[in-house]
């Protein structure tokens, strides 16, 4: 390509000016950053609703999917924090009122079983007024079998596991933050595409 065939091609590129491109890129940078933010506080509004169910004993289940749908599908929505506890998501309350109410079922339980004892013993007292004590165990056993009410030995420990949770916020999302990103990348790459393109002819064409 000789030099009029170059000076053509320059009258044509140079009305494309790149620092439009580069302000384009600009004003994504600043939708992106409030975007980003946007999320962020939205995230943390969801978060802190889950906490207000979690004390009030609300409806837990439906606060936590608004929060995973959220956070897994939008950016910079991640729970953890740097010095936070891990899972970030702790039910406590929650946990503490099922740990409550086990140890008072329980504790109801082994009550009637005391109660119950008791009565065996009355029972088996009368049944057995001068009998051997080899006598009275099987009569107690019996009575409390047929009466039976017995703790149950299967409620356990209640796992804290279930009551913990993290949910990942993804690298890029589809929405105002994202594609922000997108279109200012685009921008920037046309900036310095066309930047290069406009220099190197430029000195070409001197």
């Amino acid at each position: 390509m000789d030099k009029k065939e170059l000076h053509h091609l320059w009258i044509k590129v140079r009305r494309i000016k790149p620092l439009y491109f580069l302000a384009l890129c600009g004003v994504c940078a600043v939708v992106f950053v409030v975007a980003l933010r946007d999320n962020y506080s939205h995230m943390v509004s969801l978060r802190s609703a889950v906490y207000s169910a979690d004390k009030s004993d609300g409806n837990i289940e439906a606060t936590l999917q608004n929060l995973q749908s959220y956070v897994t599908h939008h950016m910079n929505t991640s729970l953890t924090t740097t010095n936070g506890v891990y899972p970030p998501i702790q039910l406590k309350y929650t946990y503490d009122r099922l740990v409550q109410a086990q140890s008072q079922q329980l504790a109801e339980e082994s009550s009637q079983n005391a109660s119950l004892y008791t009565q065996a013993q009355a029972y088996c007292e009368a049944k057995y007024p001068y009998g051997y004590v080899i006598n009275k165990v099987p009569c107690i056993d019996g009575f409390i079998q047929s009466h039976g009410v017995s703790v149950s030995l299967s409620l356990g420990t209640i796992p804290a596991s279930l009551y913990e949770f993290d949910f990942v916020s993804p690298t890029w999302s589809p929405d105002l933050a994202g594609w922000s990103l997108v279109v200012g990348v685009i921008f920037l790459l046309l900036f310095v595409i066309t930047y290069s393109f406009q220099t190197w002819i430029k000195k070409r064409v001197r």
